[in-house]
């Protein structure tokens, strides 16, 4: 029977022994939140559209989809849980201290898709409402991709003792896989939850999981890794 233990392994761990057991402890594990924006939820009136806008439209429809049937249901669970259980809850979000923008990364200024300009008082840089941080939550803005570079959050996890990180939100292939890598580079213990993660389509997301898993993280499931958190 498949589980995470054994499921999404690259050619790179064909046949390597299964993982341990994390072990979770109360005060050393803390749940991330990545980029759950207003920006990345909204959608134009199809009505409105056609031509290469109509196309873009349906290209994206799965994996809003995705967002609202799985994703941040699961992120909203598991939210809740890590609250009511005592533990750490914590959300990165991209925003600029400008309204111009021009602390933003080289990134985040080229042309293209990731050519964002999110001033961090402004609605469309915000957490959906569906997962909205309590005021006395961590809250980190970047700049860019890793919630790590640019921020002071391994510092605040280092300070608080957090050994165990568990990575959730979007996209896997862009900012969750950027993050995961630099926690992993830090020598924390990261998991990542594949049905509270999406990317762009679900083969990017799938093909990014497979590469991350069993190097910079463990990939599990919402409910295997609630089986590990400490109870009440």
């Amino acid at each position: 029977m498949s589980n995470w233990k054994t499921s999404r392994r690259s050619l790179y761990y064909k046949g390597a022994p299964e993982p341990d057991d994390p072990m979770l402890v109360r005060g050393k594990v803390a749940l991330l939140v990545i980029d759950v924006q207003n920006t990345y939820l909204e959608r134009p009136d199809v009505n409105t559209l056609e031509g290469k806008e109509l196309e873009r439209f349906y290209d994206w429809t799965p994996f809003h989809d995705r967002m609202h049937g799985l994703v941040i249901p699961t992120i909203a669970k598991l939210v809740q849980e890590f609250r009511a259980r005592g533990l750490d809850t914590m959300f990165a979000r991209i925003a600029c201290q400008y309204e111009d923008g021009r602390d933003r990364s080289l990134s985040q200024k080229k042309p293209g898709w990731n050519n964002l300009l999110l001033p961090k008082d402004q609605t469309p840089s915000q957490i959906v409402d569906e997962l909205k941080p309590l005021p006395s939550e961590v809250q980190v803005t970047k700049t860019t991709d890793s919630a790590l570079t640019g921020t002071n959050l391994r510092l605040i996890l280092s300070n608080m003792g957090i050994t165990h990180v568990v990575c959730v939100g979007i996209f896997t292939d862009q900012c969750v896989s950027s993050t995961v890598r630099s926690l992993a580079d830090e020598s924390f213990d990261v998991i990542v939850i594949d049905d509270a993660c999406a990317a762009a389509s679900d083969q990017l997301h799938d093909q990014e999981l497979a590469i991350m898993n069993m190097i910079y993280c463990n990939v599990m499931n919402a409910d295997e890794l609630l089986a590990y958190l400490p109870s009440n």
